[in-house]
């Protein structure tokens, strides 16, 4: 009788672990440590980092030879980092962390940044992609890529994928703007009359071929998605 009830206390306390789910603070009390995890390191904001090796050793610089690019920027002689920040800007806590990061800043602007950090889509879902690199001369080249970058050519190699291997392709992209937010890539959040993704979807991936240099592919764990007890991406 006590190894049936210790077996049945076992089951009942992983039932209660797996059930839990991770409470937040509402996000008006959020710190700028809160804020930065939410954005880069969170279920809903992810970070690809991209290391390039090619300037890792020293070479001459010397003029007359020798690489061209290296003569006009000087060598790094060290790997340089590209960090991509992959985030579902249409998931309320992703929109609710730019909105006080803005505030923190700017407290008057507290109540005009409330509707967008609390508003809800049932037609699009929204990938923001936004980078930075620990050389800022890295930062070009990707910047000139998310600005030519258009439907037509997105249209057959970016998509949201689920677990079980469905894709839903990119309908619409917004080149990075002054907003902060980055480039945005928006997808039909219904597909066959149900929504793409669901509680049983496993995981769903995006993935995006911006240019032959820049591949984005992301995870997202769809059962750490919940947000007081909603399903937010």
């Amino acid at each position: 009788m006590k190894k049936v009830l210790v077996i049945l206390l076992c089951v009942f306390a992983l039932t209660v672990v797996a059930g839990a789910q991770k409470k937040y603070k509402p996000w008006m009390e959020w710190s700028e440590k809160d804020v930065t995890k939410m954005l880069n390191d969170s279920p809903w904001g992810q970070t690809q980092t991209d290391t390039n090796t090619s300037e890792m050793f020293f070479s001459p610089t010397a003029s007359g030879g020798g690489n061209s690019s290296r003569s006009q920027q000087g060598a790094l002689n060290q790997a340089v980092n590209m960090n991509y920040r992959i985030r579902f800007l249409s998931a309320k806590p992703i929109r609710q962390a730019f909105a006080k990061q803005v505030i923190m800043k700017n407290p008057q602007m507290a109540e005009d940044l409330k509707a967008f950090a609390e508003q809800t889509s049932d037609k699009w879902v929204v990938v923001a992609v936004d980078f930075d690199s620990t050389d800022r001369r890295l930062s070009g080249p990707a910047m000139q890529a998310f600005a030519v970058a258009n439907p037509g050519q997105l249209k057959t190699n970016t998509y949201l994928e689920t677990k079980d291997g469905n894709r839903v392709f990119v309908e619409q992209y917004l080149q990075p703007s002054s907003d902060g937010m980055g480039a945005k890539f928006v997808f039909p959040r219904v597909v066959d009359g149900k929504p793409f993704v669901t509680a049983d979807s496993g995981y769903v991936r995006f993935y995006a071929e911006v240019s032959s240099a820049i591949k984005l592919n992301m995870r997202f764990k769809v059962a750490d998605m919940m947000y007081n007890d909603k399903l937010e991406y």
